[in-house]
């Protein structure tokens, strides 16, 4: 009988409701805020939303769009720009294009390029572009702001001709 009541005790002390004489009983400012925690905990997220957990990773989010970081436009204007070179691998959800070599229209040297667009606004600071030349031959420092300035020029009128529909 003794062993009973220890343990009916010692398991009523772990429920958080105050165990069985209501010692400890919560408000219900405090039965939501712990709700909200254990509801944290079994997602995986913070307060901040922040993902804490690997699992997490896996769960199916309700905005498809608060994965993908790139600027649409520059996006666009990349793969416009740089029609002439073969696309070997595109992905959207990390903002990096890479092509294979190719040789731009009336010019005689072959390029590859991996386009890195890391930012969703139209700046200049999200997009980053690697040129490399044929045989693995750097590319003069220019050439890449051309090219950059080129896509930019290019994500803008995209943009202005969106913002007149």
């Amino acid at each position: 009988m003794a062993l009973a009541t220890g343990l009916v005790l010692s398991l009523s002390s772990c429920g958080g409701g105050g165990g069985l004489f209501g010692k400890g009983t919560l408000t219900a400012e405090q039965r939501a805020e712990r709700d909200a925690a254990a509801a944290a905990h079994r997602d995986g997220t913070t307060k901040a939303g922040a993902q804490t957990s690997i699992w997490s990773l896996f769960k199916k989010s309700d905005d498809p769009n608060t994965t993908v970081e790139v600027n649409k436009y520059i996006w666009q204007a990349s793969l416009e720009v740089l029609n002439f070179l073969p696309i070997e691998s595109v992905d959207p959800f990390t903002g990096v294009i890479v092509t294979g070599y190719g040789r731009p229209p009336g010019g005689g040297r072959a390029y590859r390029a991996t386009i890195y667009v890391q930012d969703p606004a139209l700046d200049a600071r999200s997009l980053k572009v690697a040129l490399q030349g044929q045989g693995g031959g750097s590319v003069a420092p220019e050439t890449v702001r051309a090219v950059e300035d080129a896509i930019l020029t290019r994500a803008r009128q995209l943009r202005v001709r969106d913002s007149k529909l």
